[in-house]
């Protein structure tokens, strides 16, 4: 229903900002091998050097092509890319001095982005990979006379200087593995507290304009309601006076003042409603009474619907403070579940001390796939009646409560609709 948050571990985010450094390096290593082939003459094994970049430079844009479809990209695969640059690197360095190749500290990269980006899991893999590539160098290598420090002579034994190389590079990837992960991971943490904040302020400006649409819906329908009732009343006492004998006329006329007289009690008890939800309602009430008059008002708006319905209880006793609105939003679910089919409805109510859980299963056509990330959206509805704010209102409105609801479509037809409401519930 919402966007993912972007942020330092969005793997195809990451893959191509790492395309674009290893870019970077490999045009720098050419014009590396360029100096020193034809200035500086050194004795390398260019062709063996030209064919790792070359290689490395078509799987650099190979991946590029394969960001441009629509699979997704996994923090795996994003490993994977990292443990290729360090084989890569490695490779480079054995045909071209080894650990005393000043290029060696470019093994810190790879180790610094998989601390920030990947899990430590992850992290600490290619810190170990790293790692073993440096000590590896330190023994098996191509020596280069101009790249080794003085006095050092390739044998099994290496001098104080490259000891002293090794050393500072195992420390700084212990540093670097695990502060830089402990930052990313606190990094990660607040990015997901600042959007869960983001979409609590976006859902209470939501509320709030579907209120303030309420509430003058409300004052607007009042002044055409009372016309209305004038005009049918004078209507009903015209046709009784002039003595029209038109039975089915009057039916008609009895029908209509009964529904603008439903019309006017629902705005009314919309007004009521609002006025007690301005006051905190600390009162303990039995939980599974709560949950049967829910029942009695469903089957009195839904008079055609046939439903199974089962408590599991620990204790019918159970009672707790629960918000008028509670009851209001499991009602809308509910008729969204008489909307889609009025038979065979299963409704399973699970009541403990610590929350109260409904399960509604009907046997409707279920939720279409291609709409299941816009439920819950206001003005977006599946169904040919209704404004798209009952799903999105109930959500809303539990998860303020800090409860939740789910909606799943199942193998048999139909969908399954799970709410549960948290509360710190009592035995009396």
């Amino acid at each position: 229903m919402h966007k993912s948050p972007l942020g330092l571990y969005a793997p195809a985010q990451n893959l191509q900002r790492l395309l674009l450094i290893r870019a970077l390096v490999l045009l720098g290593l050419f014009i590396t091998c360029g100096i020193s082939f034809w200035q500086l003459e050194l004795s390398l094994p260019y062709t063996t050097l030209l064919c790792i970049l070359t290689s490395l430079g078509v799987v650099n844009l190979l991946t590029f092509i394969r960001l441009k479809k629509p699979w997704p990209v996994t923090d795996s695969e994003f490993f994977s890319q990292l443990q290729l640059d360090l084989i890569s690197i490695g490779l480079l360095l054995y045909f071209s001095g080894g650990a005393s190749n000043p290029f060696i500290s470019y093994l810190l990269v790879p180790i610094c982005i998989a601390a920030a980006t990947l899990r430590p899991l992850f992290g600490k893999l290619t810190a170990l990979t790293a790692a073993a590539i440096y000590t590896l160098l330190l023994f098996y290598y191509l020596p280069i006379p101009a790249l080794a420090p003085e006095h050092s002579h390739h044998s099994s034994s290496v001098n104080l200087h490259i000891i002293g190389m090794w050393l500072n590079f195992v420390v700084s990837t212990l540093l670097v593995t695990y502060f830089v992960t402990d930052m990313a991971k606190e990094l990660r943490q607040r990015e997901d507290l600042l959007h869960q904040h983001n979409e609590d302020k976006l859902r209470d400006e939501q509320l709030m304009a579907v209120a303030t649409l309420a509430a003058g819906t409300a004052h607007e329908l009042g002044t055409p309601l009372s016309t209305m009732k004038i005009l049918l009343h004078d209507m009903h006492d015209e046709y009784h006076i002039e003595h029209i004998d038109n039975s089915a006329l009057n039916s008609d006329l009895s029908i209509l003042t009964q529904q603008v007289d439903h019309c006017s009690t629902i705005l009314r008890q919309l007004v009521q409603q609002a006025e007690s939800c301005k006051e905190v309602n600390d009162e303990l009430q039995q939980i599974k009474s709560f949950c049967e008059k829910i029942i009695d008002r469903w089957y009195l708006l839904n008079p055609k619907v046939t439903a199974s319905i089962k408590f599991i209880e620990t204790n019918s006793g159970i009672c707790a403070p629960v918000a008028t609105t509670v009851a209001q939003s499991i009602l809308s679910v509910l008729n969204n579940a008489a909307d889609a089919a009025s038979e065979n409805i299963e409704i399973y109510i699970d009541i403990s001390l610590q929350s109260l859980s409904w399960t509604i299963l009907d046997r409707g056509p279920g939720i279409p796939i291609d709409m299941m990330d816009k439920l819950g959206q206001p003005f977006y509805s599946n169904k040919n009646k209704g404004f798209g704010l009952g799903l999105f209102l109930s959500q809303s409105t539990l998860n303020r409560y800090n409860g939740s609801i789910k909606l799943y479509n199942r193998k048999s037809g139909g969908t399954r609709a799970e709410l549960k409401l948290p509360f710190d519930g009592k035995t009396l």
